[in-house]
């Protein structure tokens, strides 16, 4: 067979018949969640500082006592600790992802068990901060109402506000907790779960 002959068979060959590997368009059909997923890691950065920072000035925008400016900054400080431990960790993890490129499956899987361990330290964040929340509003119901403190121990009323605040402040963070890692991270997550799940089926 000579040359003619070769590029002739070639020709008759119909091209629509040839299949592409899928499992390429697939990876990197999860390419546009973790984008998303990297665009509100940085955005959330930028909330937790300019949080930060506002709660701060907190003693000023509600009219604390001067007397009351120690204890706040004390655990202020504190708060300030922890969250420089959580946003450190979610800064590193934001820094991996910008490295990351989905092109092998052991890739996708991989970027996607990170992001699921990640979405968990998330919600350890804001359960650590959640005593600081309880502190504040029994620090604001102090410094608004004085004189319940003092009589409140005689009738129980005390007892049971400070359970209010507490449940409350649990029931409040747990369920703003759910709500924002689901909507800013687990909707993108389970795209990517969904891309996974359609390579295992090959």
């Amino acid at each position: 067979m000579d040359f003619n002959e070769l590029q002739s068979a070639w020709k008759k060959e119909n091209p629509e018949n040839i299949q592409l590997p899928t499992h390429l368009e697939k990876i990197n059909s999860a390419q546009m969640p973790l984008e998303r997923i990297k665009k509100n890691l940085k955005n959330e950065f930028i909330y937790q500082i300019i949080s930060i920072v506002f709660l701060a000035f907190l003693p000023l925008i509600y009219g604390f006592p001067t007397q009351a400016y120690a204890p706040f900054y004390l655990l202020f400080s504190i708060f300030v600790g922890i969250c420089t431990y959580y946003l450190v960790k979610l800064y590193l993890f934001y820094k991996r992802l910008g490295k990351t490129t989905l092109s092998t499956k052991d890739s996708l899987y991989e970027t996607y068990y990170e992001i699921r361990v990640n979405m968990e330290l998330y919600k350890t964040f804001g359960l650590a901060l959640t005593p600081f929340l309880i502190l504040f509003l029994m620090g604001l119901l102090y410094l608004k109402m004085p004189d319940f403190f003092q009589t409140g121990f005689q009738n129980h009323s005390l007892l049971i506000a400070i359970l209010s605040i507490v449940l409350f402040s649990m029931l409040f963070m747990g369920i703003a907790l759910e709500w924002w890692v689901h909507y800013f991270y687990g909707k993108y997550a389970r795209e990517m779960r969904k891309v996974i799940d359609q390579l295992k089926e090959e």
